[in-house]
């Protein structure tokens, strides 16, 4: 029985006691964070989760070769300098398994769980106005009210599987790498289909192949993608890295995208030709997204300077790839290098040179359907023991879609952001008071938790103000929603990325009615987005409607 259940409140009661200060929607790295810092605020929280522990994406994604592609020590939480000198990465890239004692380790260090409630999906989140609070519904029909709504649902949380027909009739086993069972899967001699090479596709494939009897990959779109160069961490580089804990952190509110690297400040046509070829190579050999996020500074905004760096890659491609036919359909015909974001790779490439993998590019010979046996392409049927789906995921609004959220006057999100999502910050909607999200739409997302620890303390800020003021509705206003989102719109201007079919511009051909690009991201810098935040709460959030 729901806590709400339990109570029986005299009808002479003005309003009934709501049963929490505050709910979380999900037990992710920003669940975790932001149910800590509630509690240095002393209110009273609730996190309810859909899995049966913490972790979020670290939880649900448990396929092969599942491994970080920030550097481990800049993934981690900053908060807690003991937290820092405690925990030791073994990896610079450190795989799923590490990453998940790391956030159990965190909850227990901070003995989070007690107010966690876990196997609680919430299926619906309705405001109402004469309380000024939430009710949320599970899906197991528990409800429970709080004052305030805070959203920690992620940005890549909902997967989607292929719009063809048969998945169901599939006799052996199937998989999408975003809902790996716990249990090891057997591959030894079994014939394995992947289907999709994006970032997950890329990791699962080149960890498998040696494991399997034969595999084959169905490409969807091809994807640039450049090596991670992962490798162990000795104990004299484990000793450097903790000791440059706050140079490190420092630099990493300074960069673009809270990533250790940064642009060169040279275009891509201020050095000479073999300047750039040696420049490509230097960032080609060294680890992480330096390629990406360090490269010259207008490879993502100009033509022909991303040319140069997409046909470096693409040489790379055929050098690695002996049947040139095949590293033909490995190189990216519409789009330029990094305009998707960049999968990290460790011998992937070499993968096809192995006798039992084959590539099939299903642009050329489409997949009719799934079948008992195996998967019916245009050209033939194929016989499968298994098959995994690296189909990827209904990205930032998602998850928001798959809980009926219903703000003031009943207003649905669904339908509200219809035609793209509209918020003010990234972090509020107008219309939906005392909810804020964290790590949703039109927000700085780069180097995943360092805006994550922005946003929560963000949000407690504004948590802290209405508690000491006893305000009781926060909301966005109109004006406000509007100025951000055409704000974040005018950045997107100019960006190659923003011309490409990706998660980043909202097309999803998986699922119904997003075809259509929309800007689902800020596109700016993480310190310029900061700033922003910060003189609005420097001001005493005085864009907000308070109440």
């Amino acid at each position: 029985m729901s806590a709400s259940a339990e109570k029986q409140p005299d009808s002479s009661d003005p309003a009934p006691a709501l049963d929490f200060d505050v709910i979380v929607i999900g037990a992710g790295m920003s669940g975790m964070y932001q149910l800590y810092r509630l509690r240095e605020l002393g209110l009273r929280a609730r996190v309810f989760e859909a899995g049966t522990n913490v972790g979020g994406t670290w939880y649900w994604n448990r396929y092969p070769g599942a491994r970080f592609d920030s550097e481990s020590y800049s993934y981690g939480f900053s908060f807690s300098k003991e937290l820092l000198e405690e925990w030791d990465w073994s990896e610079h890239f450190a795989g799923q398994p590490e990453t998940l004692r790391y956030l159990n380790y965190v909850a227990d260090r901070f003995d989070l769980r007690r107010d966690i409630q876990f196997n609680s999906r919430v299926s619906a989140a309705v405001y109402d106005e004469a309380t000024s609070s939430w009710t949320v519904a599970l899906a197991d029909d528990g409800r429970f009210t709080a004052r305030f709504l805070v959203t920690a649902i992620g940005p890549l949380s909902t997967p989607t599987w292929p719009r063809v027909e048969g998945i169901d009739s599939f006799a052996g086993q199937s998989f999408h790498t975003a809902r790996w069972p716990k249990e090891p899967v057997d591959f030894a001699g079994r014939r394995v289909a992947v289907i999709g090479t994006g970032a997950t596709g890329i990791q699962t494939i080149q960890t498998i192949a040696s494991q399997v009897g034969h595999l084959t990959v169905f490409q969807r779109t091809a994807n640039w993608a450049a090596p991670l160069h992962n490798g162990k961490i000795d104990a004299e580089t484990q000793a450097k890295i903790k000791a440059g804990y706050p140079e490190m952190f420092k630099r990493c509110q300074e960069t673009f995208s809270c990533f250790l690297h940064t642009p060169d400040p040279r275009g891509a046509f201020e050095v000479t030709d073999g300047e750039r070829e040696a420049f490509y190579e230097k960032l080609y050999g060294e680890r992480g997204f330096g390629i990406w996020q360090g490269n010259f500074r207008d490879v993502l905004i100009d033509r022909a300077a991303n040319a140069t760096i997409s046909d470096f890659v693409a040489r790379k491609i055929r050098q690695r790839v002996k049947d040139q036919k095949v590293a033909d359909k490995l190189i990216p015909k519409n789009h330029g290098f990094g305009t998707r974001r960049l999968p990290l790779e460790t011998f992937y490439y070499e993968v096809y040179n192995r006798d039992n993998v084959e590539l099939v590019d299903i642009k050329a010979t489409p997949i009719e359907r799934i079948t008992p046996k195996g998967i019916r392409t245009t050209e033939k049927e194929y016989e499968f023991d298994i098959i995994i789906y690296a189909t990827g995921f209904d990205a930032i609004t998602g998850s928001f879609d798959k809980i009926d959220f219903r703000g003031a006057d009943g207003v649905r999100l669904k339908d509200k952001w219809k035609a793209g999502p509209e918020t003010y910050l990234g972090l509020m909607i107008h219309q939906f008071p005392n909810m804020m999200m964290l790590m949703g739409p039109h927000t700085a997302l780069g180097n995943i938790p360092r805006s994550i620890e922005y946003s929560v303390d963000w949000v407690t800020g504004l948590l802290r103000f209405a508690r000491d003021r006893g305000l009781t509705r926060l909301e966005a206003t109109e004006a406000g929603v509007e100025s951000w989102t055409d704000h974040v719109k005018a950045l997107g201007v100019g960006l190659l990325s923003n011309e490409v079919d990706s998660w980043m511009t909202g097309i999803n051909s998986n699922v119904e009615g997003k075809q259509t690009r929309i800007v689902a991201r800020y596109s700016g810098s993480a310190p310029a987005y900061r700033a922003r935040c910060d003189e609005v709460a420097a001001r005493g959030y005085d864009e907000l409607r308070l109440g």
